[in-house]
């Protein structure tokens, strides 16, 4: 669903695009716009996926892609439907406060 409102604005999106390895393993953007240099990760909360696991992913995710070449905005989009995150603007707050040059941005949708 997200991918059809990308196309709406966003004439290059590449759809899971391998990262460089970090830590000895590499993973994949869920989005790349390539030409804004903007990286898209999705994340969907489940029992097993709460708040502070979803919070330690981002973590990993925005080291892992820090350095990358193609990403100049990290955004995540956390989809939450079943309200795991009690505190939605509280882990908005603490990851975006975590890269000094504030090139996160995080969404949670309920």
């Amino acid at each position: 669903m997200l991918y059809a409102i990308l196309v709406l604005h966003f004439d290059d999106i590449r759809v899971e695009e391998y990262t460089p390895s970090f830590g000895g393993g590499a993973s994949r953007q869920d989005f790349l716009l390539k030409k804004e240099k903007i990286v898209i990760e999705v994340k969907k909360t489940r029992q097993s996926l709460n708040a502070a696991k979803v919070g330690g992913e981002a973590l990993i995710d925005m080291a892992r892609y820090r350095t990358h070449q193609d990403c100049d905005v990290l955004v995540f989009f956390i989809y939450d439907p079943d309200h795991y995150v009690s505190n939605p603007q509280g882990v908005i707050n603490d990851l975006e406060s975590q890269h000094e040059q504030g090139r996160v941005k995080v969404v949670i949708a309920q």
